[in-house]
């Protein structure tokens, strides 16, 4: 997968650094949710275009300085206002977490029953999952889970889009659903839209 410059010893030194900082947000009492959701969402933001931390929740807010120590944003600040402005590799975060060269055979097969069956040991994955599916089981190299109509809705209201959903599926799928098309199926896309 082409990684737009960033090497994958980059991408890799990116998400051992991300997973710490998950587990410092974790023992922090915050909702790790909350940061996988915000990472996916600073992925699909534009780099280096200055956006406003009033739109941020309180959450985000807490979170976005963090992210500044990591070298995902920089902040600004204006005479009124604050910004924040995402880096290269906050843009390509959704890159990251989908090279198949820096992670250990990781994809998931969605079926046309929206059942979910994700092979992956990383505790990051499991999290990304858990904000459009209800993952009903885990095992340790194994998510078991369903795409729901409930869980399609939280993702939703927590501004998550059905593109970025279809988009995190196709990225990730197996090696041998890859080769198919459509990698997810019709009916799975056709209904999460």
């Amino acid at each position: 997968m082409h990684n737009c410059g960033i090497s994958s010893g980059n991408i890799s030194a990116t998400l051992s650094l991300l997973l710490v900082f998950f587990t410092l947000v974790q023992e922090r009492g915050l909702d790790s949710a909350d940061l996988v959701s915000f990472l996916l969402e600073l992925s699909f933001h534009s780099t280096g275009k200055a956006y406003n931390i009033n739109t941020l929740s309180g959450i985000q807010r807490t979170i976005i300085r963090d992210l500044a120590d990591l070298g995902l944003v920089k902040l600004q600040q204006g005479r009124k206002e604050s910004w924040f402005i995402p880096t290269k590799l906050a843009t390509n975060l959704s890159i990251s977490l989908s090279d198949t060269s820096s992670r250990k055979q990781e994809y998931a097969v969605v079926e046309t029953n929206f059942r979910m069956y994700a092979y992956s040991s990383s505790k990051l994955h499991c999290e990304i999952l858990r904000l459009f599916a209800r993952v009903e089981y885990q095992l340790p190299n194994l998510i078991v889970g369903a795409i729901t109509k409930e869980s399609l809705y939280k993702a939703f209201q927590n501004g998550i889009t059905a593109e970025q959903i279809i988009s995190f599926l196709q990225q990730n799928a197996h090696p041998r659903v890859a080769e198919r098309i459509p990698t997810v199926p019709e009916n799975v896309t056709d209904q999460t839209k």
